[in-house]
Formats: C-alpha cells, structure tokens, sequence
C-alpha cells in the first residue's frame, strides 16, 4: 500500500459528495432517456429484471462488505489477508448466484420468453460488474480513501450514460439496450479491480481469514432484506398490475431511488469509522458521531424532498413528457421517502456498528413480510396511489423498529428524531393547507425555513465553524510554505 493513512471524515464527505453529485446527475439522466425511449411497457419489463439483477447482486455479496469493514478495522489484522479472503468468497458467491438465480428466472417467468431473455442480457454483465465494483468499493472505504469510491462510481455512470446515448442514436432493440446497461457496470467494474490490485496484491494460496465468517447469516439476511425491500414494489406489482403501469411506478419510484445514493455515500464515510470507535470501546465517541451523522442525513433527505414534493408533476412533464404524468403523484407521495430512508439509513448503520446486526436484520424482515401484504392489498384495491402508500409505509415501520432497537434511543430521539421529524411534518401540514395552489413559493419558504432551523443546531452550527476555521488555517498555512519555498529559491 503507497499510504496507509486515511483521509478525514470531512475530507471522505467532501469527496464522496462531488463524485455522487456528478454520479446521480448522470444517473438520473440515464433514467430519463431509458424511459423515454424504451416507453412504459418495455420500462415495465426493464423494472421487472433490473429487480432481480440487483437483488442476484447482492447475493455475491451476502453481507460480507459490512463484515470487511468490521474485521479490517480491528487492530493489528493483515489487511491483505482480509481482502484477498473476501475476492476469493465472492468470486465463489457469483458464480452460485448465477445459477441458482436463473433457475428461479426460468421456473417463474417460462412463459415470457421476452423476460427472460433480456434477463440473460442484462443479469450476467450487470452482476458480475457490481461485484467487481463492491469490491474495490469496499477496500477503499477500509482505507477511508473516498476518492477512489468516487472514481469507481463516476466511471460506471459515465460508461450507463454513455451506452444509453449509443443505442438511441442507433436505435438498438430493448434487448440491446439492456446488454449495453449491464456492460456499462461490468466496465466500471474493471476499472475498480485495476484500481485495487494497484493499491494492494491479491493472495490466492494465502490463508483464509475466518473472521468473515463470524455472523455471516445475519449479515446475509439482513443485507438481504435491505437490497429486497427497494425492488419490492416492481416484483409485487408484477402481479396485481399491468408492466405499463408496473413502469409508471418504476419512473416515480426510480428518481427518489437515485437520489437516494447521496446519504448512501455520506453514510459511507462515518461507516468505517462507527466500526472503529465500537470496536476499540469508546463508545461516547460512537453515540456522538451516530447523532451527527443522523443529523446530517435527516437534513440531506428533507432539502431532497422538497422540491421533488411541490413539483412533482412540473418535473414529471419537463423530465418524461406528458404521457407520463400519471407517475407525478406517486412520486409526490415517494418524494418522502428521502427523508425517511437517510434517517432510517444511519439508525441501521448504529445498529450494525454497535454489534446489534440481528436487531437490524429483525426489523428488515418485518417490514419485508409486511411490505408483501401492503404493496398486494394498497395496489389491488388503490391502483398506483395504494402502491406509492405503501412503499412510504414500509419506510415508517422501518424507521420506527431502528429506534426501538438502539441502545441508546432515548437521547437518540430527543438529540435528532424528535426536533427534526417534527419540523418536517409541521412545516409540510402548514404549507400544503396555506400554500397549496403556489408551490414554487411553498418550495422556496420551506427551504428557507430549513436554514433557519440549521441555524438553531448549536452542534451543527459550532462543527461548520469549524471547518470553515479549519480550511482557512490550512490555506494561510499553505500560503506561508509556498512563500518560504519562493524565498528560499
């Protein structure tokens, strides 16, 4: 390894930020032109296999990231032997994947020829890309290197944007078109075990560290079930409602999903370090940095709920055109999903850095089996709407099962749940009811309000001081070396 030292976590934020901004923009323009061309039906169908492509992703993971941050931060482990254990495991993990995965493909869609071939295009790239990815992602996150994450992840938005473009100018077939979106994360993937091997040497005769081994299956299930529950809507609503309306959801679904990799990468950079502090006992230090990462989550999910809430059907139109403006409330009721799912990302991350995984893994799997009966019953008897309802329901049981389950919830609540929950329903009620016919304006006094309460964080408020203290120092300190460099020439 050339440096062994990480970066800081406002350093990995900082990163991770830009590289996500420029990620979810790619990505969000990815979404558009594939369901604009591609048109509801074929979008359906797309929604329907990228489901189980993500989902079979996961499965050559099963967990075992999360347990490479755990076992890679304990002190004195070889690092080397860490990682060269888990390539090894999941190269074994892709290979079970593919075919228990399109065993199931084929038992359960042998009608649909049209599906289960464009699942043999996209599922084989795809998932192999992803593991590749997830690989050099997760080394990199262990080294609290957040640079190079970024570098993986722009790679693979550029290549998903860049393979979209080519087949619309060429008119390539549905089918086509999902090979080249498959191929786009296998290229990034590439890219990411490049970046890997040149950081750090893979033994495939060394030993096999047996740590990753230690609470696999409720890392497994619990990963699982977290991969799950997003894809849940598209594979339910394949039975109770038409692939067209399957892909009207899939739109409004999709844009909150996206956005949602922004907490995602934030919560990447506390990760690593939640593990650290747990793992050596200083477990004042963990509670304080869960309540500032939740904190910071929180406000990231309302400020990306805001406008998505009040303009819905304007970015519905501007975005996909007016034959897609049935998605627009569904996705005003998704909308808020930002919020919740950052918050209820960080609660689940505190879970697993305090060794409380199977609490975590618990409450997934409730809201899982719950979830099948919402989207089943809401769908059935509410069309979309009733779809919409119950994916935000989903998120609300979750959140509320996290919080139950910390060890220290009561301050956790009365810190962050309490104040910012509470300000972000009293703030929506009051200007739906008095604003409603002028969104632009709601939107605008909503922001507004949310920088004032900022302002009221004393915490929030001090750590920005802070950094903004901290980056002058820097330069005035960089600025006196240059000028000392100079004199001494």
């Amino acid at each position: 390894m050339k440096s062994s030292k990480g970066n800081s976590i406002s350093t990995n934020i900082f990163h991770l930020f830009y590289s996500t901004a420029l990620t979810s923009t790619l990505n969000a323009g990815s979404l558009i032109l594939l369901a604009y061309y591609l048109q509801s039906y074929n979008y359906g169908l797309f929604s329907v296999v990228l489901a189980f492509a993500m989902i079979m992703a996961y499965f050559t993971d099963a967990g075992l990231s999360a347990i490479v941050l755990r076992e890679g931060s304990v002190e004195g482990v070889d690092v080397t032997t860490v990682i060269s254990s888990y390539v090894k495991m999941r190269a074994s993990l892709l290979i079970i994947t593919f075919i228990i995965g399109f065993i199931i493909i084929e038992s359960v869609h042998s009608k649909n020829t049209e599906l289960i071939v464009t699942a043999y295009c996209l599922v084989i790239p795809m998932v192999t890309g992803v593991a590749m990815q997830s690989i050099g992602i997760t080394f990199f996150q262990l080294k609290e290197k957040m640079q190079y994450c970024g570098i993986i992840r722009i790679t693979s938005a550029v290549c998903l944007l860049s393979t979209i473009i080519i087949g619309m100018f060429f008119s390539l077939s549905p089918i086509t078109i999902s090979f080249l979106y498959g191929c786009s994360y296998l290229a990034a993937g590439v890219i990411g075990m490049w970046l890997l091997c040149k950081n750090m040497r893979i033994v495939w005769k060394g030993k096999f560290h047996k740590g990753l081994l230690h609470k696999l299956g409720s890392f497994t299930l619990g990963g699982l079930l977290f991969v799950l529950l997003p894809h849940l809507g598209p594979l339910v609503l394949e039975r109770t409602l038409t692939l067209q309306e399957v892909g009207l959801f899939a739109v409004a679904y999709r844009i909150p999903q996206a956005l949602q990799q922004i907490p995602f990468i934030v919560a990447g950079a506390y990760y690593p370090v939640l593990f650290r502090y747990f793992n050596h006992k200083q477990l004042k230090e963990h509670l304080a940095l869960l309540i500032t990462q939740t904190k910071i989550m929180a406000l990231i999910g309302i400020t990306m709920t805001i406008p998505f809430y009040y303009l819905s059907s304007s970015i519905i139109s501007l975005l996909f055109g007016e034959s897609w403006l049935e998605a627009a409330i569904p996705l005003k009721v998704l909308s808020i999903l930002l919020t919740l799912q950052a918050i209820n990302i960080s609660l689940a991350d505190g879970l697993t850095t305090s060794s409380r995984q199977i609490f975590r893994t618990s409450v997934q799997l409730i809201a899982l089996i719950i979830g099948i009966f919402l989207y089943t019953f809401n769908s059935n008897h509410y069309g979309l709407i009733g779809a919409a309802v119950a994916g935000l329901t989903i998120e609300v049981i979750t959140l509320i099962g996290f919080w139950i389950l910390l060890s220290e919830k009561w301050l956790v609540a009365k810190s962050v749940l309490v104040p910012y929950l509470t300000f972000f329903v009293a703030t929506f009620l009051l200007l739906e009811y008095f604003l409603q016919p002028h969104p632009i304006l709601a939107m605008t006094m909503h922001l507004s309000s949310l920088l004032l309460f900022i302002l009221f964080d004393r915490e929030l408020k001090e750590k920005f001081l802070s950094l903004v203290k901290r980056a002058i120092q820097n330069k005035l300190v960089n600025g006196n070396e240059k000028e000392r460099g100079m004199g001494n020439g």
